[in-house]
């Protein structure tokens, strides 16, 4: 894990607060280290010159600042690796049912630029790398941040084998949504039974319509009431909920499924990472259920 820039806001802490808590909950899990993303994959998403820019430490301080945090040459190794997490991830699902990235989620990050704590948008890459590798002809990016995934949507626009669904707090971070295959915008303090509705409502016509082979989950935690960041009123068991019902839909119809962290925020990392954690449980016990199966990867 890169060491934590000396400046900026994000909380860089809460990643290993999420495997510590993974360690402790006693489910059987097999952890995976990453190789990087080749960067030819994510030259293939992104600008080249942008992607020069992270790997030689000297993106300019614009676009830092959009980012909100400085890119130096351990944050360039760490996103390279969150992003093969992602992807390996979803190799994994190809396998098992169901994998997690422990990291990454990056749906803010555009195609010359990073923003809103996201360098580069390893649901795009890993989206179109899985096409373009063959291991995928559809792919389902369900989006369930508090924010919406305006450089996913941006980045995979026009394109008809990859589906964007965003529900986000309309009133949230961005300013100028981009535009989703299909996005859901939320007013503030929609609690569960509000929020599970209008999922119930969009994601079983989405699979019907759109036939996915592959879905890839940015399951972002600041839906939460407690969230620093979030507009919605979720409970931990809302988010469980949730959580259960993404992958079971998605797992009912045979299809694999690989997760991404998302968002969550708050001042204390461990209370974070607790809900980080009980997210990728919830989703590894329902494939368990699902597959009858014992183990569940996460890519740490």
């Amino acid at each position: 894990m890169a060491p934590a820039p000396t400046r900026g806001t994000f909380r860089f802490d809460k990643y290993m607060a999420v495997m510590v808590a993974l360690r402790e909950s006693g489910y059987p899990l097999t952890e995976h280290a990453p190789a990087p993303m080749p960067r030819r994959w994510l030259e293939a998403v992104h600008c080249p010159d942008y992607v020069e820019q992270v790997f030689t430490a000297s993106v300019p301080h614009e676009k830092e600042r959009r980012i909100g945090f400085p890119v130096t040459p351990h944050i360039a190794q760490r996103v390279a690796h969150t992003n093969g997490g992602t992807w390996l991830a979803a190799q994994l699902a190809k396998q098992h049912g169901y994998a997690a990235n422990s990291a990454a989620g990056s749906h803010h990050a555009l195609h010359d630029t990073g923003a809103g704590y996201c360098v580069f948008n390893d649901l795009a890459v890993c989206a179109n790398r899985l096409i373009a590798e063959g291991d995928a002809a559809r792919v389902l990016i369900v989006d369930l941040d508090v924010h919406q995934g305006d450089g996913t949507a941006s980045l995979t626009a026009g394109r008809d084998d990859i589906f964007t669904l965003s529900l986000h707090a309309e009133k949230n971070f961005p300013v100028r949504k981009a535009r989703s295959s299909l996005d859901v915008p939320l007013g503030d303090g929609v609690d569960d039974e509000g929020y599970l509705e209008a999922l119930d409502r969009h994601l079983p016509g989405i699979f019907a319509d759109f036939a996915p082979d592959m879905v890839l989950y940015q399951a972002g935690v600041d839906v939460h009431g407690n969230d620093k960041l979030g507009r919605l009123s979720l409970t931990d068991e809302g988010l469980e909920r949730r959580d259960a019902y993404v992958i079971d839909e998605t797992r009912k119809r045979g299809i694999p499924v690989a997760s991404a962290l998302g968002g969550g925020y708050g001042r204390d990392p461990r209370e974070v990472a607790d809900r980080h954690a009980r997210s990728m449980l919830a989703c590894a016990r329902t494939n368990a259920r699902s597959a009858s199966a014992s183990v569940s990867d996460v890519i740490g």
